[in-house]
């Protein structure tokens, strides 16, 4: 995905007439991006002034908020929103937003670490967290699959349409590392799109429709068999967002 982040941003998309690659720029602002997935004017405020690319596919903090749904790793436990003190991760955290994002909630005593495998997004939003005030920010240069982090880190997991572009052969070492480093009772809210049937081989081999967060998606089962077999107990929440072909999946453990 350095290919993606390097170059001029561009969203592939499926048309009746094959594979359509369009500029970024000729798509609503950022702001408007963020705004239709659920970030809040207040939260949008706070943001320092680069770290929203628009290139999120909802808001697991506000999922973070708005559902409850208990977990055990292995001892159950009542959750609730991000609260003050805890610790944060975000899993290809890219410009930083949901990372800024989390530091405000979790406060001066709180942590929130931002993940990214490519250099030039760590860079940018080493320079953003430069011009501000946080004190509780970090940004690590690592693929997702392996961070140079101790276990149980993290209060919290957050991640935004990011496991959809990892390959379908590393996916469960993915989900290996949230488990490893959340802290027992830790959680977890994702925001991804999932594929409501499986593609045809076309569309898995489309390099536009893969920078495009649609040819990695996985499927929901996949999901729950990548979960099971990472550790996590209990049954996830979806919270379905149904479009033509994909689902957007929110959920917390």
């Amino acid at each position: 995905m350095n290919v993606a982040y390097d170059s001029p941003p561009r969203v592939g998309h499926a048309t009746g007439g094959g594979i359509v690659s369009t500029p970024l720029e000729e798509f609503p602002p950022a702001s408007c991006v963020a705004e239709a997935f659920g970030y809040t004017d207040q939260e949008l405020a706070g943001v320092p002034e680069g770290a929203n690319l628009g290139l999120s596919c909802g808001n697991p903090i506000a999922l973070a908020r708005l559902r409850e749904v208990a977990m055990s790793m292995p001892a159950s436990c009542s959750l609730a929103n991000i609260q003050k003190a805890e610790s944060v991760i975000d899993l290809g955290s890219g410009a930083g937003l949901d990372v800024f994002t989390a530091a405000k909630r979790v406060g001066p005593n709180g942590k929130a670490i931002g993940v990214d495998m490519n250099k030039n997004m760590i860079d940018k939003a080493n320079a953003i967290t430069s011009h501000t005030n946080a004190r509780n920010v970090q940004f690590i240069e690592s693929a997702i699959t392996s961070i140079a982090l101790p276990d149980n880190t993290a209060d919290w997991i957050i991640s935004n349409c990011v496991i959809n572009l990892v390959p379908a052969e590393d996916k469960q070492l993915v989900f290996d590392e949230m488990f490893r480093l959340l802290k027992p009772g830790g959680r977890v809210a994702i925001s991804d799109i999932l594929a409501r049937k499986e593609f045809t081989e076309h569309v898995k081999k489309s390099m536009a429709l893969y920078v495009g967060c649609v040819a990695g998606a996985s499927q929901v089962n996949e999901y729950n068999t990548l979960l099971k077999n990472a550790g996590f107990s209990g049954e996830p929440d979806f919270l379905t967002e149904i479009g033509a072909r994909l689902i957007t999946l929110y959920q917390i453990f």
